[in-house]
């Protein structure tokens, strides 16, 4: 919800904020249909590789009040939102927490996380970018992931 481009910069900006996190690299912004509650506006989604000092746990925290202080709301589960932030990998980190789990759980199956995934892994020589490339060859979906912008 509202402007979807600002808020996605303004999150990132706001992680950079943090002495502790450090944005190494974004992929550019892709515009996809909804999943889920699939009444509502398209969503632009991206994502950004960091290196950071604190633990799992802590950086989901700072995620969440990120999402907080840009208007985010929960209460509809894939309703309208103005920001939602996903922890993706925490590095070769494996948890199967309830509050967090690492890698997370439904990146595979989504297209419209796969194709900034693999845009950032490839750029960042990631070890599991090709596997994930082949992955998302495979996939379903992906022609619905439109590129929007071009980020520098």
């Amino acid at each position: 919800m509202g402007d979807r481009e600002r808020l996605l910069l303004e999150a990132i900006g706001l992680l950079a904020e943090y002495e502790t996190i450090e944005v190494i690299s974004c992929s550019g912004i892709y515009e996809t249909e909804p999943v889920g509650y699939v009444d509502q506006a398209a969503f632009l989604n991206m994502v950004i590789e960091v290196e950071t000092s604190l633990e799992p746990k802590e950086l989901l925290g700072v995620m969440q009040r990120i999402e907080l202080s840009l208007g985010r709301t929960r209460e509809l589960r894939w309703g309208p939102r103005t920001i939602d932030l996903d922890m993706l990998l925490y590095d070769n980190v494996k948890q199967d927490d309830p509050m967090l789990i690492l890698p997370h759980p439904r990146m595979l199956e989504r297209a419209f996380v796969l194709v900034p995934l693999v845009e950032v892994a490839q750029a960042s020589r990631v070890q599991q970018s090709a596997e994930w490339a082949a992955h998302l060859e495979k996939l379903e979906g992906k022609e619905g992931v439109t590129l929007w912008k071009k980020m520098q």
